[in-house]
This record gives structure tokens, sequence and C-alpha cells, in this order.
């Protein structure tokens, strides 16, 4: 068994089946969840910097977390939609080297998949629940914690169970041997994972590479061939995605946003995220609340 599966597991956000008019029309979209669609009428369109694809009845389209995209609807189309959290014992995502829109033919098992998920998962829908313990609640996307949290043990299993079925869909060999499986050596996994957890200090390659016992050139040159990333531009991107998170699933300020994720002034923190996001942090936190609520 490849254990590569067992650090990774999913946490339900939101399921609904929706039907979408040209309002649905979203440019630089990234999310740090999971986005799953399977299409049953009409047409729309998902692109990004690897291309477009034209979203058609009868198929699955999954968008991995902080993958850049545009969402489109010319006149009609209705699909049912799946968002879920991905969390990784080692900070790793499943889809960290694919970071575009993914699609494949739907099969009866797929869709029956789906249906059931929604029929275990009531009142999970964009629009909320109908249950003032639900829409009464201030905070939008702290509620699928504790929504998760009031799940009987099986559903969890088996919400758990069914999301890795869909999800598996999409594990392509072609799209997973892009870097040939070459197994990262354990400096640079060790960094990684020191990294995630600790992206709220001041981190420095210098700290990094003594961690890993390299001289810090060498480890600088080791941990790019094997993330094509440097050291501090690694920690950059961590960084704003965990910002990301922070913006829509909390209240927080701009300057505790940036403290909480290292950086040394708001102004700096606007600047890089601007940089890697193509938004401002207010502007992704107005698209994602607007995103949110008409899709």
């Amino acid at each position: 068994m490849n254990k590569k599966l067992i650090k990774h597991s999913f946490q339900l956000l939101n399921i609904d089946y929706v039907k979408l008019g040209n309002k649905w029309n979203f440019k630089n979209v990234i999310s740090p969840y999971y986005r799953l669609y399977y299409i049953d009428e009409g047409e729309g369109l998902i692109s990004g910097p690897g291309g477009s694809l034209t979203l058609r009845p009868g198929f699955l389209y999954l968008v991995p977390s902080f993958t850049l995209c545009n969402l489109y609807c010319d006149r009609f189309l209705s699909q049912y939609f799946v968002q879920f959290f991905e969390e990784s014992a080692d900070g790793v995502s499943l889809f960290s080297n694919c970071k575009e829109s993914l699609e494949v033919e739907a099969t009866a098992g797929d869709i029956a998949n789906i249906k059931r998920l929604i029929s275990i998962n009531p009142g999970r829908g964009i629009n909320r629940s109908q249950d003032p313990l639900v829409y009464e609640k201030d905070e939008y996307y702290k509620e699928y914690t504790e929504l998760n949290n009031l799940q009987s043990i099986s559903v969890q299993y088996e919400t758990q169970g069914v999301i890795f079925q869909l999800i598996s869909k999409f594990l392509k060999p072609e799209i997973f041997l892009k870097d040939k499986l070459t197994v990262k050596p354990s400096a640079v996994m060790d960094a990684i994972g020191y990294i995630q957890i600790n992206l709220k200090t001041n981190l420095k390659v210098s700290q990094l590479a003594d961690r890993a016992n390299l001289n810090t050139d060498y480890f600088s040159r080791l941990f790019h061939r094997y993330t094509g990333q440097s050291p501090v531009n690694y920690i950059l991107q961590k960084r704003i995605e965990r910002a990301q998170y922070l913006i829509i699933t909390t209240k927080k300020q701009q300057d505790e946003i940036a403290e909480l994720t290292g950086f040394e002034n708001v102004h700096y923190f606007s600047r890089v995220f601007k940089k890697l996001t193509n938004l401002t942090p207010g502007a992704y936190r107005a698209q994602n609340k607007t995103l949110n609520f008409i899709e």
C-alpha cells in the first residue's frame, strides 16, 4: 500500500445542487479549499494559467486548493458541487505538483456517491441551512467545523470515504509522474514540515540549513531542485496560503493576519499578497464573500 495516501484527510465544507446563470462569472479565484463539480446540464468554463476546460454534462471537475482559476457561465449551468478542506500529516498537499483544473468522465457510481453525500449531509449548501442554530451564527466558514463535529461517527467515516473515492478518480499517473515520483530527501521534507508549523516565526534559510546540518548554499540548491522554488519563495508562498485561509475563515484584520503569518508589517504583507494572488487582501476577502453567496 502507498502510505502517502494515509497522510491526507478531507473535511467537508459545502455540498449542494445548484442551477446557475450568467451571474456565475468570477475571475482570479484562488481558494484554500478544493472544489469538485459534477455537471448534469448546460455549459460553463473553468480557465487558468494552464488552459481552459469546458464544463459539460456527464463529467467531474476538480480544482485543487490554491489553484488559480476563472469560473464562467454564459447562459445556464446546473451542477452538483462539493467543497472541502485538506489536512495532511506533513503539510504537503496531495496535489502539490498539480495546480490546474482537472476533468474526468463521471460514472454512475460517481453520481450516486455525490447524491449520497448530499443525503447524509443535509443543510450544507452555500445559502445555509434553515436551522437557526446554523444561520444565526456570525462566522460562515467556521460553521463547517462545528457541523462536521456534530456528525455521527458513521457519517464522518462515510463522508470521508466518499470524498476519497471521488478524489481517486483524478489520481492519474500522467499527472503525478510529472516529477517522476522523485522522493524528496529527508532534509527537504523536514524543512517543509518545519516551515508549515512555524510560519509566524522569523524563518531564516540559514536556520533551516543548520537543522539539516548542511551548508546554506547547498541546502538552498537542494531545496530548489526538489521543490522548484527557493526556500525564501516557498516560505512566502506558504505564508500567503495561510493568510488566504485566515482571510476567508475568520474576521481577523489585516495587521493581525500579517503578524500570524510571519510578516514584519502589514504593508509588506499586502505587497506580497497582491504579487502572489493578483488581489489585495481586502479584494480577496470581498471576492470570496461574493463568490460563496452567489454561487
